[in-house]
């Protein structure tokens, strides 16, 4: 699609009447409510998926590299905000030990194929939760900045052609569009600066709608926790950096990912990405997503899915960016599922570890509920908490738990002990065998045990850089090529406790 092309289809959804896109969203509601108590998105029991972000770097200097669309088809990859992003979404399947299985061999499969095309292009995709090292000859702040207006409608260079992303940056909408994070600063004038940033993301799908609001509110109590296990991202490209590299090697937040999105995609007096409040029921769940303010409205024309009847809600929802969403839809009637987005956690070292945070989060929501925990009962306002530290802090942060016998705790042992008991037993629950289940939890005790996360070997990589005497910018960049090079040849069997 040429610039003008693009430009003119930005216009068309421009020009769209927001009344007359409110009043289909209005009408969809009632209908999709009417489906939920039919039992339309009940589903026997629970099914996992996941999606999975990656970034492109030349195989010989490691920097940022843009990924040709044909290789992205060609490998059933498909195309994210930046050029050089990738994303794969698995297959859904059944929680128990076949399914489990099922998501591991897929991601490896599809990853091994696209490694070779990747080699063949001289690149190497990379799971990680930030870059740091932009295309060689430009810098951050240029990649992430270059913007041209086309018509009187403004394009970023580095952007996909996603028509919503380029119209975020030519609405009324009121996002900051401004990377404002611990130690940086950078104009963006488009959402451009998101593309820092990829994540993994394990969805659950719950058996009986009617029970969301029952697995959402267990779901935000083990999201600090789980995202302290999972902090992937210290550092920025040096070039973005207005502080002082000491304070930013002691003091930067252990997941600035989580600054990123926030920053970014947030108005100032109406944040849409943030941790999310409990609800009561599914109808308020629905009226949320249809209630939150609109982005880019757009009419949607019918794709042949059976949730197309409710295609400009599933419209709103896609900008509900929320650290953990509800989604309801499903491409046919028998597929249709309600079922939670898990969003905290950033890319991982390698495939076990990804599979590992599908894993327990697919496990916690299988035994939490059945057992009554009693963390359902923890204040929102904690849970909230406890998420903002462990982004701050990671394994370090004074995070609030409750114990099976009622307890409040603090202690980093007593909760991991507990948490990841219970990911095991909601495993075994589901038909995984206790010795695999043992495998696919140990990346994440082990970082538990050794109280290490990707983001500390990162810092510390970078610290003793530093310390003798390499330049703060090469030594985030000597970082990452070490990150790059111990991924390569641990990324599809191994783990990320392999580095240590």
């Amino acid at each position: 699609m040429s610039g003008s092309e693009l430009a003119a289809r930005v216009r068309e959804i421009l020009d769209t009447d927001p009344e007359s896109f409110a009043t289909r969203v209005e009408r969809e509601v009632e209908e999709l409510k009417t489906e939920v108590a039919d039992g339309t998105f009940d589903n026997p029991q629970g099914v996992i998926g996941l999606e999975y972000e990656f970034y492109a770097v030349d195989a010989e200097t490691n920097a940022l590299a843009r990924v040709p669309r044909r290789l992205l088809e060609y490998v059933g990859f498909e195309k994210e905000l930046g050029l050089h992003n990738a994303e794969m979404q698995t297959s859904p399947q059944p929680l128990s030990g076949y399914g489990l299985r099922a998501q591991e061999a897929e991601v490896q499969a599809r990853l091994a194929a696209a490694g070779e095309v990747a080699v063949a292009e001289g690149l190497r995709l990379v799971s990680d939760s930030m870059w740091t090292h932009p295309p060689i000859g430009e810098t951050a702040t240029s990649y992430l900045a270059d913007s041209v207006e086309e018509d009187g409608v403004r394009l970023a260079t580095n952007m996909s052609n996603a028509v919503r992303y380029h119209a975020m940056a030519n609405t009324d909408f009121g996002a900051e569009m401004h990377l404002d994070a611990f130690g940086v600063d950078l104009d963006a004038r488009t959402v451009m600066p998101e593309s820092l940033i990829t994540s993994i993301q394990p969805h659950y799908q719950v058996p009986q709608a009617d029970d969301l609001p029952t697995y959402f509110r267990y779901a935000l109590r083990v999201a600090g926790p789980l995202l302290a296990l999972g902090v992937n991202s210290p550092f920025f490209p040096p070039d973005l950096y207005v502080e002082e590299p000491a304070v930013v090697i002691a003091e930067s937040p252990a997941e600035n990912r989580i600054d990123v999105f926030e920053s970014v995609l947030n108005p100032a007096d109406n944040p849409k990405v943030k941790f999310p409040r409990d609800f009561e029921a599914v109808g308020e769940a629905i009226d949320r997503v249809a209630g939150d303010e609109t982005v880019v409205p757009e009419l949607q024309d019918s794709a042949g899915r059976f949730d197309d009847r409710f295609a400009h809600y599933r419209h709103k929802h896609g900008s509900y960016w929320r650290w953990v969403r509800p989604v309801i839809e499903g491409e046919s009637r028998s597929n249709a599922n309600a079922r939670i987005e898990f969003r905290p956690i950033g890319g991982q070292p390698t495939v076990r570890d990804s599979i590992a945070f599908l894993a327990a989060f697919a496990g916690l929501m299988e035994s939490l509920p059945r057992l009554d925990h009693p963390v359902y009962g923890q204040d929102w306002e904690t849970a909230e908490h406890n998420f903002y530290a462990a982004a701050e802090d990671g394994l370090d942060a004074e995070l609030r738990w409750v114990t099976a016998d009622g307890e409040e705790t603090t202690d980093t042992d007593v909760l991991y002990s507990e948490l990841l008991e219970y990911a095991r037993d909601g495993l075994e629950r589901s038909g995984v065998e206790p010795e695999q289940a043992n495998r696919y939890l140990r990346p994440l005790r082990e970082r538990a045990d050794r109280g290490v996360t990707p983001a500390s070997w990162k810092r510390a990589r970078v610290r003793e850089r530093v310390d003798d005497g390499v330049p703060f910018g090469e030594a985030i960049w000597g970082m990452q090529a070490e990150y790059i090079d111990a991924q390569s040849d641990t990324f599809i069997d191994g783990s990320f406790a392999e580095w240590l």
